[in-house]
């Protein structure tokens, strides 16, 4: 796998994430409403995916004051249950794939936003690409020392790379917050603890390409209803410049 050009992406995606954190800490909160809702408890011990959200969203900063409201209100209004997913596949410019993961209460609205932005910024929904991608755990650690890389085997990681001074770990899809924990139990605290949809073959782009890219990717996001963005496309910091 392409260490380098993923990590490059994360590194990417957190700091443009770090000057949407009014944004980002409202979708964490409706993710988390919905997880409630479809898992039927507001208790993370009983709600595995409840648990898994509320992991990320802590690892994204958000804080536990916000998440114990949000479990509440979900609790105790059905605040939520009118939360719907869906996914939406599409190609970007230079034929980079996309997956865009959505959170809506409107489903009609959403797609026709998804589908807006995809024809503005030059691409398209005329093929499905989620084969392209596993869904996976992706954990994030400010360190690639030698016991956090033996760590990975131990409890249990599926994948890592090295690089710069981070470790890049990838877990099963359900093993994700069970993982994270490990690892905050022998005193490595992730940065990142996340579902991620990871391309299998990523694909370079010449600089004009990856930023093209770049601004659908970054647009999608910018959805209110739109929680995720995954693509295939190696978007290098060194490459992207708009």
């Amino acid at each position: 796998m392409s260490g380098h050009n993923k990590w490059s992406q994360i590194k990417r995606k957190k700091a443009i994430n770090d000057n949407r954190r009014g944004a980002n800490i409202s979708k964490h909160l409706a993710a988390i409403q919905a997880a409630v809702t479809s898992g039927g408890s507001g208790d993370p011990a009983g709600n595995l995916a409840l648990k898994n959200t509320i992991a990320a969203a802590k690892t994204d900063g958000v804080p536990s004051d916000n998440v114990n409201r949000a479990i509440e209100r979900a609790v105790g209004s059905g605040e939520g249950g009118g939360l719907e997913e869906a996914v939406y596949e599409g190609y970007a410019p230079a034929g980079a794939a996309l997956l865009v993961y959505t959170l809506s209460d409107n489903r009609n609205r959403t797609a026709a936003e998804v589908r807006h932005t995809f024809v503005k910024h030059g691409g398209n929904m005329s093929g499905g690409v989620a084969w392209m991608f596993r869904r996976r755990g992706l954990i994030v650690l400010p360190t690639d020392s030698e016991a956090a890389q033996e760590l990975t085997i131990e409890v249990g990681a599926e994948d890592f790379e090295a690089s710069d001074g981070v470790l890049v770990v990838y877990t099963a899809f359900e093993d994700l917050y069970s993982i994270a924990e490990a690892f905050r139990a022998k005193g490595f605290e992730p940065e990142t603890a996340e579902f991620a949809s990871v391309a299998d073959t990523m694909l370079d782009l010449n600089p004009d390409d990856a930023a093209k890219v770049a601004r659908i990717v970054e647009a999608l996001e910018d959805l209110d209803d739109v929680q995720k963005v995954f693509t295939n496309a190696n978007l290098d910091e060194a490459q992207v410049n708009a």
